[in-house]
């Protein structure tokens, strides 16, 4: 696996993202879909990675968005359907947890579905220490969202 950063506008990131829209819409209701589309992921505030195997075709994505100073929030984590359970997201959240602590993040959290869908989701960030937490940032109560976050060692 080569995780490295790269613009999330690249044709196979979007036709993934996209994917993940889709299924996001299909499962959530408007106002609980809280994953980001392509502009939003090509902010100054974002750094954004994809995973790709020997082949360089792609296995998975993931974001880190600076929410504050020392706080920051994991988006658009997703695995490409053909590479699940092959450790490609834990790599990848090793990945993005070990760059949070370089760039002196204190705390990170997320936001992922309350669904039964989600479950898998929520087992790997509670196995890396996220805890459940109430709304950050911009979030509000939702019935549809778990809101999750984990200190960060200094």
């Amino acid at each position: 696996m080569h995780i490295r950063t790269q613009d999330p506008a690249a044709p196979d990131i979007t036709a993934l993202l996209n994917q993940h829209l889709d299924e996001m819409r299909s499962i959530s209701p408007p106002e609980s879909k809280h994953a980001l589309d392509i502009d939003a992921l090509r902010t100054p505030d974002i750094t954004f990675w994809s995973v790709r195997d020997d082949d360089h075709a792609l296995m998975g994505c993931g974001a880190l968005l600076r929410l504050t100073a020392d706080h920051a929030e994991i988006k658009s984590m997703r695995t490409d359907p053909g590479y699940r359970r092959r450790g490609v997201a834990a790599a990848l959240l090793t990945h993005i947890i070990a760059h949070a602590q370089t760039q002196h993040f204190a705390r990170l959290s997320l936001e992922t579905g309350a669904q039964d869908h989600f479950a898998p989701a929520r087992a790997l960030y509670e196995r890396f220490a996220f805890t459940p937490c109430g709304p950050f940032g911009d979030y509000r109560e939702d019935p549809n969202s778990v809101f999750m976050t984990r200190s960060l060692d200094a």
